[in-house]
């Protein structure tokens, strides 16, 4: 299932809720029973269209600056446990902090300072939607939110991670950063399933912030949406993959570029302008190479 996440002006949300005062409500049945639902893993997030994901720079990092779009991996030191992914989406500009307590929909304030390391939050606000299991991490979001104090960056692989201490430097949430910017623009298919291809017309127009990819397989015009996962860094899904029917003639590669575009589930910058589609093995489906073709 698809989920859209939309933010919502503090205004427009319908209860202003002290830091860790969140509460969870089960629904009820008919008979008045609660009804329990299941509950989402970090391992088995649902798919959620992301806003623009913020792209950072090497001096960015080395500011410490705290903008764009994170998944929350833990909470006081458990795996956060919701009903949709749990996030947040940082907005320096607006000072605002966006996302998603794993039922509810929060926003705030957020303010820090790369010079201490402090990171705090402010009037954070909430929908009051009832939430399902009782066992899902959305209090303790809350409760993390407002005894954050401080923050540190730290690399691990190719993945960017965000922890928040409280006052007394314990860690209290981490985060990992989710971008998907870097697919943005035109594609040349250079391999599929490791054997190269050299197909001038065989190109892609990928758009991260409208979830669209149409192109063209070297014979038949190609159009398909893309959905973007909070699970881990990068991780994708090519949907509703549909072509035009020509006839095409040989060398036809048709096929193989849509069973590989099916097949991928994380995309990986490489040099030179060029992206590797991994499948779920980690194994490279599809390598591109960025164009300014159109």
């Amino acid at each position: 299932m698809k989920t859209i996440t939309k933010f919502l002006a503090p205004a427009m949300l319908v209860a202003m809720l002290p830091m860790g005062a969140c509460k969870s409500l089960s629904p009820k049945g008919t008979e008045g029973k609660d009804v329990a639902k299941e509950a989402v893993l970090p391992t088995d997030r649902e798919k959620i269209v992301q806003p623009v994901s913020a792209v950072y720079t090497s001096e960015e990092l080395s500011k410490g600056v705290v903008k764009g779009d994170w998944a929350i991996e833990t909470v006081n030191g458990k795996p956060a446990v919701g009903e949709t992914a749990p996030f947040l989406k940082f907005v320096p500009d607006q000072k605002r902090v966006y996302g998603n307590d794993g039922c509810n929909i929060i926003n705030g304030g957020y303010q820090y300072n790369p010079a201490d390391s402090t990171l705090v939050f402010s009037d954070m606000a909430t929908t009051m939607r009832a939430c399902g299991m009782p066992d899902i991490t959305d209090m303790e979001v809350h409760a993390a939110l407002g005894a954050a104090r401080y923050y540190t960056w730290r690399l691990n692989g190719d993945d960017y991670y965000l922890t928040l201490y409280d006052a007394d430097h314990n860690p209290v949430m981490e985060l990992m950063h989710q971008n998907f910017q870097f697919l943005n623009g035109t594609w040349l298919v250079k391999e599929i399933d490791g054997t190269a291809v050299d197909v001038p017309d065989m190109k892609m127009v990928i758009d991260v912030d409208e979830g669209k990819v149409h192109g063209n397989t070297g014979c038949n015009i190609l159009n398909g949406s893309l959905e973007t996962d909070m699970d881990a860094a990068n991780s994708i899904s090519f949907q509703k993959i549909g072509l035009t029917r020509m006839a095409c003639p040989d060398p036809n590669y048709e096929t193989q570029l849509v069973v590989a575009l099916e097949e991928a589930s994380r995309a990986k910058p490489l040099k030179e302008g060029r992206v590797a589609l991994l499948n779920n093995q980690g194994e490279t489906v599809l390598l591109l190479e960025r164009t300014s073709d159109k």
